[in-house]
């Protein structure tokens, strides 16, 4: 099994890939996806880092784990293939950027124009056995894309964290508030959504505001 990483990621995180938690979690991705049917495709499970290189980061989104459906993660968190139905969250999410921004609802589920502009689409996990939502979780990769985190906000300043639901708010530790900016909020899910912790929390003007102030480009969402 072979990882493409963009280089400006490998400088990095160069010092994880020796560590025995990184090698014990390659040698867990190899052999599940030997041996079943896993998600996203291999050559895809960097391609949040490899569609926003880290020069470019400017917006952190996090989300758990990739979609375990057929033909849906494609290694950028909330984000589908093109041409596939859009999950619940997803919908909720191109709900709240119709309201905030006035943006039509999108046909494409794709978020990889996201992440060209500067967004970084971080699952915690990233990777999934199909049909088996959490199945790889605590085996690794969560020490590693915390580690990712915090290096981002050591390293970099005026950053945007876009922290959804329980979960994701869990990553405020890592991140230093005094040099970042932290938007938190319930998860797009149905569950958290329909119970109005999501629906008018207008985090994309927010960000695209923060952004301006800051001199940089807004996101097209």
């Amino acid at each position: 099994m072979t990882f493409n990483l963009h280089d400006s990621w490998k400088k990095l995180l160069m010092s994880e890939f020796n560590k025995p938690y990184f090698e014990s979690l390659i040698l867990f991705v190899k052999q599940e996806y030997d041996g079943h049917s896993c998600y996203p495709k291999e050559s895809d499970i960097f391609a949040a880092f490899n569609h926003c290189h880290l020069e470019d980061t400017k917006v952190v989104i996090i989300g758990q784990d990739p979609y375990h459906g057929p033909q849906q993660a494609n290694g950028l968190c909330f984000s589908v293939n093109e041409g596939v139905s859009h999950p619940p969250s997803l919908v909720n999410i191109f709900r709240e950027i119709e309201s905030d921004l006035g943006k039509p609802y999108p046909d494409n589920g794709n978020l990889e124009h996201w992440a060209d502009q500067g967004v970084l689409l971080l699952n915690a996990t990233l990777t999934v056995r199909a049909h088996e939502a959490g199945s790889h979780q605590n085996k690794g990769w969560e020490i590693f894309t915390d580690t990712i985190i915090r290096k981002l906000s050591d390293e970099k300043e005026g950053l945007v964290f876009l922290l959804w639901g329980g979960y994701a708010k869990k990553k405020a530790k890592f991140i230093n508030a005094k040099k970042h900016y932290i938007l938190t909020s319930g998860h797009p899910s149905p569950l958290s959504a329909n119970r109005g912790y999501w629906f008018g929390n207008k985090h994309f003007s927010k960000t695209n505001k923060i952004l301006l102030e800051n001199g940089k480009q807004v996101i097209k969402w």
